[in-house]
């Protein structure tokens, strides 16, 4: 669905704009003639990944906490919600954030939104799924999430978020869309962000030992961010207002992973085995066929491409003596 004609550029605004994903949206949005708005408290996001779009016109920076009330001037043509803290670390260390902005935060979004008549895009998650009983995972699979484990702040604010944005699409008829996002990397991401590929990448290059959780068995599917914005800007631009997988299936051991970051690299670091986290998924792999159907979307980045990016970022960083918080 195009949006409709205006006399002026679009406008967007991408909450977490200067976070991991937040930042190459805003780095789309802004090459495909949008005007950006990126709001960000810098919780877990970082100045450096839109320092090279301060001074442009097109383009504006707004530090601010989403879960209060939040204001833009001016038009709006799409609201997209990314504020959130998304690792293990982040959101274990900052359970109530991370519960505020799944709610409060997609709430004053969503009214954002409504205000504007724009059309909303909601940033859910694979881990809506939990520790999956279904393989590959569909977007009718209703998940198996334990609500009170530490995990469950994050499940169950991107749940409760999916849940509000389709009360405001029903309720409202407000133009929404869901995208559950599948582990994806890239530059930007965090060295010490505490997911699998910064924290084996860095350890490698630094020559620490890889810390692989449990045997290693666990499976994932890693989605280059270059392909994963594709599809969110054509989920964005589609009829589709149910949640739509937006990940790369091909599936790969934890263990196998970290083999092929330490080969990439040329490190001789050993792989050491710490416990399993409590409700850590077993197996993550998504079944992307609704997005091929509806989006005409699937990756096209292979592994090593998109490694080689993201090990030319880390060396740049560390090489430089930066730590990234």
């Amino acid at each position: 669905m195009s949006f409709p004609n205006v006399d002026r550029k679009r406008r967007a605004l991408i909450t977490g704009g200067a976070g991991f994903l937040g930042s190459h949206l805003c780095d789309r949005f802004l090459a495909e003639g949008w005007e950006v708005v990126c709001m960000d408290n810098l919780i877990t996001g970082d100045l450096r990944n839109i320092e090279h779009l301060t001074g442009r016109a097109d383009f504006r920076f707004l530090h601010q906490d989403v879960t209060e009330f939040i204001h833009v001037s001016g038009p709006l043509d799409a609201v997209l919600h990314f504020a959130s803290p998304a690792s293990p670390i982040d959101y274990l260390e900052l359970p109530i954030q991370t519960l505020k902005v799944g709610s409060l935060g997609t709430h004053k979004a969503l009214g954002l939104a409504r205000a504007k008549n724009a059309r909303f895009l909601l940033a859910s998650t694979s881990e809506c799924y939990g520790d999956p009983l279904v393989h590959p995972q569909r977007e009718d699979y209703w998940g198996n999430v334990n609500p009170v484990g530490p995990r469950g702040v994050y499940d169950e604010a991107k749940r409760f978020a999916e849940a509000m944005t389709m009360a405001y699409q029903r309720f409202h008829k407000l133009e929404t869309r869901i995208v559950r996002i599948f582990n994806t990397y890239g530059p930007r991401m965090r060295l010490n962000d505490g997911r699998a590929l910064p924290a084996f990448m860095s350890q490698a290059l630094r020559g620490e030992p890889i810390t692989v959780f449990g045997d290693g068995s666990q499976t994932r599917s890693f989605c280059y961010c270059d392909d994963l914005v594709e599809g969110i800007w054509r989920l964005l631009h589609s009829n589709e207002p149910l949640p739509t997988n937006i990940g790369n299936p091909h599936e790969m051991t934890i263990l196998e992973f970290a083999r092929k970051v330490r080969e990439l690299t040329g490190s001789k670091s050993e792989i050491v085995h710490k416990p399993l986290p409590v409700d850590d998924p077993k197996v993550r792999q998504p079944d992307i066929g609704k997005a091929r159907r509806v989006l005409g979307w699937e990756p096209k980045v292979p592994l090593e491409v998109g490694l080689s990016r993201t090990l030319e970022y880390f060396r740049t960083r560390i090489a430089r003596g930066e730590e990234v918080r």
